[in-house]
């Protein structure tokens, strides 16, 4: 999908710093959300759903996003939309043309709070999410701190904060999903889930665009 023409970038490594939101519905469908402050695109957001027949859709706000993305992780259909979300206090509003999302993120736990222990230099660092891969599968099932993704790329995902969700409402073409669910079964869009328990993670994503 990538190419000379795409305007992705060839060759090095990749840095997003930013949130990754994971959620299911009673109907079935999952989302995850990808909101990106600072990235080598600039600020964007981007929206990943896998329907209850399977199907793996992504929503990007340009065609550049669109294709990294779609050619870092797998998808059956990719929708060039506008992507806007909005935070105020504890509330996430998402519209991602045909999708209307609003969450809400709860105070962070335990977990969230060891996180954010942790430097934000140091948990961005590939081999501390190496470090860490063992003890993320444990305490977070599904959940993979590296990997390799399409294209000969390689991933490292360093979580710096997380918060559970607590409150959603979805609205895709026009139908409502339902009320918030677990995220079973896994989505299927790369080597890693999202935790089975709705949540809200801030995390720092290192791609690497060639096999090292």
């Amino acid at each position: 999908m990538s190419g000379p023409s795409s305007g992705v970038p060839r060759g090095g490594r990749l840095r997003f710093d930013g949130w990754i939101a994971g959620l299911g519905t009673a109907s079935g469908t999952r989302i995850v959300l990808g909101h990106w402050p600072r990235s080598p695109f600039g600020p964007f957001s981007d929206v990943m759903l896998e329907r209850p027949d399977g199907e793996r859709l992504l929503l990007a706000p340009t065609r550049q996003t669109a294709e990294f993305v779609g050619g870092t992780y797998v998808f059956d259909t990719v929708r060039v939309v506008p992507v806007r979300v909005r935070v105020a206090d504890r509330t996430w509003s998402v519209t991602a043309g045909p999708l209307d999302l609003r969450f809400v993120a709860g105070r962070r736990r335990l977990l969230g709070l060891l996180l954010c222990a942790v430097p934000g230099v140091l948990a961005g660092r590939p081999g501390w999410c190496t470090l860490t891969s063992v003890p993320a599968r444990v305490l977070l099932p599904g959940v993979r701190t590296r990997g390799s993704a399409r294209a000969g790329r390689r991933e490292w995902y360093g979580a710096r904060d997380l918060r559970p969700i607590h409150t959603v409402t979805a609205v895709f073409e026009g139908d409502d999903l339902g009320a918030m669910a677990p995220v079973v079964p896994p989505v299927r869009f790369g080597f890693g889930s999202v935790p089975r328990r709705p949540a809200l993670t801030r995390v720092t994503t290192t791609v690497a665009l060639e096999p090292e």
